[in-house]
């Protein structure tokens, strides 16, 4: 009888481990992203801008790529999910583990394009449920990398899942599940929001620091000339007090100076959130003030003529005074006055910034209903409430 040399159990323990790692790794980050894939998307989109402007000879490539972005984002999240579940089960290694290295090789690029360049400063690895600093990205998939690698040096002493039917059976079924879940997320909104605007927050509270909230730290360098001999040198400022050299104004004179940021403060869960008018006055504070249906027009040119109709219908149905319809959208100010015009919607409207808006609700149209500031409900563009629908979250009578 033929024993197995201790070594190669324990290579093969240390693959089993490491498929599982890597395995459970790409299943819940293609789940984090499924959760939200207009998410991923809005990152694509930010990384095709980038490299159109910091490549102007592809400029109309990435441009063109720009659209397809939500499609992009689907078919690499269901990737991660269906390859994570693939590597798990040892569902045709070899094909597998090539796959991942393709598709961690394009991520690891675009984290350390991220990292070095300081582009993108959030490459949405994991969505918005948990952030990470490029330069974590980037090391994060530097040892996904080596994992795949190691894998793949050692395929002989893994072996393929023995019922290659059922294995078939489960990539298609994770396949299928994974779009379903995407599909979802992009008609009806993200089964969790993670988003700092979900339902049961409070906008004010959310733009408000918290308690003994820690700024920013920064640190300054002096370039400092010697005016008797004309060298320079350069010194913090921390050096430049503790020396007292501003004392020697006869020698010491400042060239220029370079703030550093050290480290980062605490900062507010909800940030940059404006609303204005279009003769510019604010009406962010008043937003808050009772209740208040937002219909959130991210662009009036990209919606839907039926989306917009099914607003229309919306506002002229109501018959209560009780709930108060506003038009939020980052549309310029013709536009958005032409399609009110054409749509003829007697309802004030506003304007926001873009991110904002896609950050607040991630369909266009989307509707979010606030009282007193918190958000009491959202819908997506095909789940458009009615009137009653609306009165029963105020529970107006």
């Amino acid at each position: 009888m033929i024993t197995e040399a201790p070594e190669n159990k324990w290579i093969k323990y240390i693959c089993q481990a490491l498929i599982i790692l890597l395995g459970m790794t790409f299943i819940f980050s293609g789940l984090i992203k499924l959760n939200d894939p207009v998410g991923t998307k809005i990152k694509l989109e930010e990384y095709f801008e980038v490299f159109a402007q910091d490549l102007p000879s592809l400029e109309k490539f990435f441009e063109f790529l720009i659209p397809l972005s939500l499609s992009f984002s689907l078919i690499l999240c269901v990737a991660e999910v269906v390859l994570g579940v693939s590597i798990l089960i040892k569902y045709e290694i070899k094909r597998t583990l090539w796959f991942l290295l393709v598709l961690t090789v394009f991520f690891t690029f675009l984290t350390f394009y991220s990292a070095f360049f300081n582009k993108v400063t959030d490459c949405g690895c994991f969505g918005d449920a948990i952030k990470l600093k490029p330069w974590s990205s980037f090391t994060k998939d530097i040892i996904l990398l080596s994992i795949i690698l190691i894998l793949i040096s050692q395929q002989k002493n893994i072996r393929d899942i023995k019922n290659f039917s059922l294995g078939t059976f489960i990539v298609i079924f994770s396949t299928l599940i994974s779009l379903f879940l995407g599909l979802y997320a992009i008609f009806l909104l993200p089964p969790i929001d993670f988003l700092p605007y979900k339902v049961g927050a409070n906008i004010p509270k959310g733009m408000e620091l918290p308690p003994n909230a820690k700024p920013d730290v920064y640190q300054i360098t002096y370039t400092l000339k010697n005016l008797k001999d004309s060298s320079e040198r350069k010194i913090n400022d921390s050096e430049y007090m503790q020396k007292e050299i501003w004392k020697d104004s006869l020698t010491w004179k400042i060239k220029n100076s370079v703030s550093n940021l050290i480290s980062e403060g605490d900062k507010a869960k909800i940030m940059g959130f404006s609303v204005w008018d279009s003769q510019n006055n604010d009406f962010t504070t008043k937003l808050f003030e009772g209740d208040k249906f937002l219909i959130i027009i991210q662009s009036f040119k990209e919606a839907t003529p039926n989306h917009l109709r099914k607003i229309s219908q919306l506002i002229n149905n109501n018959n209560s005074k009780g709930i108060f319809f506003i038009v939020l959208t980052a549309s310029d100010g013709k536009t958005a006055e032409s399609f009110m015009q054409e749509l003829k919607l007697n309802i004030p409207f506003y304007f926001a910034d873009a991110t904002v808006l896609k950050t607040m609700i991630r369909t266009n149209p989307g509707f979010i209903l606030l009282h007193n500031g918190n958000i009491v409900k959202k819908w997506s563009t095909i789940t458009i409430p009615n009137p009653e629908e609306i009165k029963e979250y105020l529970q107006i009578k």
